[in-house]
């Protein structure tokens, strides 16, 4: 069930960033810092800057403190890391969009919230109201669409968990919750089949360096599924 790569090399269409100069310029630690103010300090570069920081020391208890929490994405990836995971749950959330435009062509609330996640990705221009509200937007759809139509409902979930991923990167496994719940929903005669199969084609897309912490979140994630979809399934330990 979990992520694997074979190989593939995933070609992200975006450009790199480089050192962001003025961040560093108004975040500077002090002479004698103490291990609170590194391990903040970590957390926010991480968060704005792409460049590599001198912290290896700290590792371990940067992961004392975090691991297994929202913030642990940051103790080993950058804001690059970020938009590459950005990029990939609005490519996830697209790929589940037409389940909710073949009903519901008049409603473009789930396209405008993966359509917001992309110029973030592109532009690195972060507004907290801008994504909130455009993932609001996206599960108020869910909300107005005929609950028999499963499909678009969790289409617009998940465009909805998509976007919120420029805000918190743990949001992106929202989008794979509802891409599941998708699959068995249009599939419930072959739950499983459907659901590696819809798993194996997000994983194809995702960069490998980000395997591992996805494949982590995704044990998390299965356990939250209904139990009748759980029961269906191999759930790693």
């Amino acid at each position: 069930m979990p992520f694997s790569n074979e190989g593939k090399q995933v070609i992200l269409p975006f450009n790199l960033a480089v050192r962001n100069t003025d961040w560093h310029s108004k975040h500077q630690l002090p002479d004698h810092p103490t291990l609170d103010q590194r391990l903040r300090w970590h957390i926010e570069h991480a968060r704005n800057c792409p460049c590599p920081a001198a912290d290896s020391d700290i590792l371990a208890e940067l992961k004392n403190r975090y691991s297994g929490k929202h913030q642990d994405f940051w103790i080993f990836f950058n804001s690059d890391d970020h938009r590459a995971l950005g990029f990939w749950a609005a490519e996830c959330a697209a790929h589940l969009l037409p389940y909710f435009e073949e009903k519901y062509s008049g409603d473009s609330r789930p396209r405008e919230a993966i359509l917001t996640l992309q110029e973030w990705v592109y532009t690195r221009k972060f507004s907290m109201p801008v994504i909130r509200g455009a993932s609001f937007a996206a599960h108020a759809a869910a909300k107005k669409v005929n609950h028999e139509d499963q499909a678009a409902v969790f289409a617009a979930h998940a465009a909805g968990q998509a976007v919120a991923t420029a805000h918190v990167p743990t949001h992106a496994l929202g989008t794979i919750f509802y891409a599941i719940k998708l699959a068995a929903a249009i599939h419930p005669l072959d739950v499983k089949g459907a659901i590696d199969r819809e798993l194996e084609w997000e994983a194809q897309r995702l960069p490998e360096n980000l395997h591992d912490w996805v494949n982590n979140r995704l044990c998390q994630t299965l356990q939250l599924l209904p139990k009748d979809i759980r029961a269906k399934i191999e759930i790693p330990t």
